[in-house]
């Protein structure tokens, strides 16, 4: 059984090498995720099936790097605050944070925030609203 650590290390770990693949076993099956759009609340997510969809989109996408800045674990639950590049400029980029809760080496819950009122270009969102 991996710990609420180890899980949060595979998890940012996919996502700054690329690696939607190690994601596959990280999702609970009734995980819930809220992204950090549309604002004002973020898309819901809701299940297995449609959290890996998202994630794997957004692990995949190689003109965009996530960086980790800072994770805190506290017994089933982490916070992990991160900056998102989507573009050349130093300003194409934006400042976050997941609040996530793990159960069983798997995540049950991931809720986002960041820091920008204008919409953020993520390949996972591509294709949402049709």
């Amino acid at each position: 059984m991996r710990t609420t650590a180890e899980t949060i290390d595979r998890f940012n770990h996919a996502f700054v090498n690329h690696d939607s693949a190690a994601l596959t076993d990280l999702v609970a099956e009734d995980c819930v995720m809220e992204a950090i759009q549309p604002a004002p609340n973020g898309a819901r997510y809701e299940g297995r099936e449609a959290n890996l969809i998202f994630w794997q989109a957004l692990a995949e996408d190689r003109s965009t790097q996530f960086e980790v800045e800072d994770v805190v674990v506290a017994g089933d639950r982490a916070t992990i605050r991160w900056r998102y590049h989507f573009g050349d400029a130093p300003a194409d980029s934006v400042r976050g944070v997941n609040l996530v809760r793990v159960r069983d080496g798997q995540i049950v819950e991931a809720l986002a925030y960041s820091k920008t009122g204008e919409e953020v270009p993520l390949a996972a969102m591509d294709g949402t609203d049709d």
